[in-house]
């Protein structure tokens, strides 16, 4: 584990002592466990992104008319520029 440190207003603070209290829990635990429940929303929304790239597909054009069967080397000599 890394510690860290926050600042909390002081009604955060009682209600966090209240709950930890209250569960059994640490206030510690609850922060992480409230930590991970945020994290994991700010996953990216596979059908978003899904949607996203569809809607990308064919808006572009190029001179290569082989990008579908070449991707990973159009996409390697562009990286490498």
């Amino acid at each position: 584990m890394i510690r860290t440190q926050i600042q909390l207003t002081e009604a955060q603070a009682e209600r966090l002592k209240r709950l930890a209290h209250e569960s059994g829990q640490s206030t510690a635990a609850i922060l992480r466990q409230a930590l991970d429940q945020f994290l994991a929303r700010q996953q990216p929304n596979r059908r978003a992104l899904y949607r996203r790239a569809l809607e990308a597909a064919g808006k572009y054009s190029d001179e290569a008319s082989d990008v579908a069967r070449q991707h990973d080397r159009y996409l390697e000599e562009a990286f490498l520029r």
